[in-house]
């Protein structure tokens, strides 16, 4: 046999295995989050992660638990706040007994919309709509609802109504699970 046909019997190999590998079904990449929280501060984290994540091709599900429902509630996801009192984190410190006084939530809130802002972060709406185009599966917990009163016709257009089970069922399947 001479080198040529040698080369010619190496290179069809190496093609079969690369066509039998493409053949191949590719395993899922996803990713889930668990949204807990419904302040301004942690909508943010939530929206961010789920949108790039969907860019990235992750198939991404987060499911709105306890007051991360205010998320995707139709009445409040516009108006989310963020709280200065106990939180430590704010870039301007506000000492606990000046954070109680009347105002200092609608203080902080706008100016954290204001930090966002400047820097062109989408806001909320426009993450939820981000959201919503990339394919990001957005779930409301029907027992939370339950608890809370919150009936379907509440939540903004696109989310669906399942429990832990089906929450477990996305995780079970996905490779990055996140809780915020």
């Amino acid at each position: 046999m001479t080198d040529a046909e040698i080369q010619k019997l190496v290179e069809q190999r190496v093609q079969e295995e690369l066509d039998k590998r493409l053949a191949e079904p590719q395993p899922a990449r996803a990713m889930t989050i668990i949204a807990s929280k419904g302040s301004l501060d942690m909508a943010y984290p939530v929206l961010i992660l789920a949108t790039t994540a969907a860019a990235m091709d992750l198939e991404t599900t987060v499911f709105f638990t306890f007051y991360g429902l205010d998320i995707i509630n139709r009445h409040k996801y516009d108006k989310l706040k963020v709280a200065p009192i106990g939180n430590p984190a704010m870039p301007v410190p506000v000492p606990n007994i000046i954070g109680i006084l009347p105002g200092m939530t609608a203080m902080a809130t706008s100016m954290m919309k204001g930090w966002m802002g400047k820097v062109n972060v989408p806001s909320i709406p426009e993450l939820m709509e981000a959201a919503k185009d990339g394919g990001v599966k957005l779930i409301g917990c029907q027992m939370t609802m339950d608890v809370m009163g919150i009936k379907q016709e509440d939540l903004i257009e696109g989310v669906e109504v399942g429990g832990a089970a089906t929450y477990l069922a996305a995780a079970s399947q996905a490779q990055i699970n996140l809780f915020v």
